[in-house]
């Protein structure tokens, strides 16, 4: 079996499997001759790299790097198996979801612009006994909430359906939002961007955030609507690793916002990533090679 990954580093983190020759391409030029089973692309890729994958004959299975896959799936050769980075970047963007709410609760941004000049900002918000609502309780949820818990924040976890969890006691289902959010002093969104995502926290679920709330944003841009959060700027608090559009534009209205926090999309891609994917990758193949199941499996 051929497989296809994107760098030598990722190659030489997924390391020999038995059974499988593993190869680099990036995406960029002639696709290798022969047939590929597996393809590992560039981390983030662009649609015209993913649209590459007509050009490898044989192809079954594409892994993606990221959590994320919207716009992916329909860009695949017909009958190929998408899967994507689930459990890779739980640790790395859990640590910037914190890092991004203490900068933000804590004035750390203020400071910053206010260097060379000692300005005090007595009652800033703290961490602990603060109410955090995460919204999108799947891995990354549930790695962020196993980080706040010990800091004493007040957890309420949030997903597309309502049931029962050993770590939070209780999962709330998104139907509940409209009650929920007006209690809340932090949201962090961390949902997969779908329709059902897509503007879930606009001008109407920002309404019912109480004065100075914060909303950290580490899922996907359009899951929280730009133009609502340039409404609510200094209202509210932002705090955001992505936005729509992205990357943002030099000259953006947000850059300028009152009290929003911009991070340029950092959050999984750290020193974390590479011996993660590089496991996962070496499981896949010895998972093919071996005829058991993928895992991760987003669709096919």
């Amino acid at each position: 079996m051929r497989a296809l990954v994107a760098t030598a580093e990722l190659a030489e983190a997924v390391g020999p499997v038995e059974g499988v020759e593993v190869m680099v391409w990036n995406g960029d030029g002639p696709a290798p001759d022969g047939v590929v089973e597996f393809w590992v692309p560039r981390y983030a890729p662009r649609a015209d790299v993913i649209d590459q994958g007509h050009q490898l004959r044989g192809l079954e299975v594409v892994q993606l790097q990221t959590a994320g896959y919207d716009g992916v799936a329909e860009r695949l050769p017909a009958g190929t198996t998408l899967c994507n980075a689930t459990g890779v970047h739980d640790d790395a963007t859990a640590e910037h979801a914190v890092g991004l709410v203490l900068a933000s609760l804590r004035g750390v941004p203020e400071s910053v612009r206010q260097h060379g000049h000692w300005r005090p900002m007595p009652g800033r918000r703290s961490l602990a006994d603060s109410r955090v609502l995460v919204l999108g309780f799947g891995s990354i949820g549930r790695a962020l909430a196993e980080r706040l818990l010990p800091m004493k924040a007040l957890v309420t976890a949030v997903a597309t359906r309502e049931r029962d969890d050993d770590l939070v006691g209780r999962v709330r289902s998104v139907g509940d939002l409209p009650a929920l959010l007006p209690q809340q002093d932090v949201v962090v969104a961390l949902v997969p961007l779908s329709d059902a995502t897509r503007g879930l926290l606009g001008d109407e679920a920002l309404s019912l955030l109480p004065d100075g709330a914060l909303v950290v944003n580490v899922a996907r841009g359009p899951v929280v609507d730009t133009d609502a959060v340039l409404r609510h700027a200094g209202r509210l608090r932002f705090a955001l690793d992505v936005t729509d559009p992205e990357p943002l534009p030099d000259g953006h209205p947000l850059w300028d916002a009152p009290d929003v926090l911009i991070t340029p999309h950092v959050a999984g891609g750290t020193t974390a990533m590479l011996p993660r994917i590089g496991g996962l990758v070496r499981d896949q193949l010895r998972r093919m090679v071996s005829g058991k199941p993928l895992i991760n499996v987003v669709n096919g």
